[in-house]
């Protein structure tokens, strides 16, 4: 909920106030990044781990976050230097595309552990 409303609020200052909006440049998504580490918090105390517990679980949690975000990164790049995507697919929709199909490959790792 709250990283919907950081984006819709995003939205909102960059339409209505673009110096706003530079000015404040990386700090709105990293209220959005901000929001994985309360997650990970809430889970921890409604599955009522104790402090190891919670240890590796937000060592876990960490680690996937950055496997995420460097693949989703090197992906990204990929795509836009060397990849030949349609125009209609450029942006927002092939970052979609692509967010998509990582989430059904590391689906593929549920059953592992």
């Amino acid at each position: 909920v709250i990283a919907a409303l950081v984006q819709f609020v995003e939205l909102v200052i960059r339409k209505i106030s673009p110096p706003l909006y530079e000015s404040l440049g990386i700090f709105l998504p990293l209220i959005t990044t901000n929001c994985a580490v309360l997650g990970v918090a809430f889970l921890n105390i409604q599955n009522e781990m104790g402090l190891g517990e919670s240890l590796v679980n937000a060592v876990g949690a960490a680690l996937g976050f950055f496997l995420a975000i460097v693949l989703m990164a090197s992906v990204r790049e990929k795509l836009d230097k060397v990849a030949t995507v349609p125009r209609s697919f450029q942006g927002l929709p092939i970052a979609l595309v692509t967010a998509g199909l990582m989430a059904i490959s590391f689906l593929g790792f549920q059953g592992l552990i």
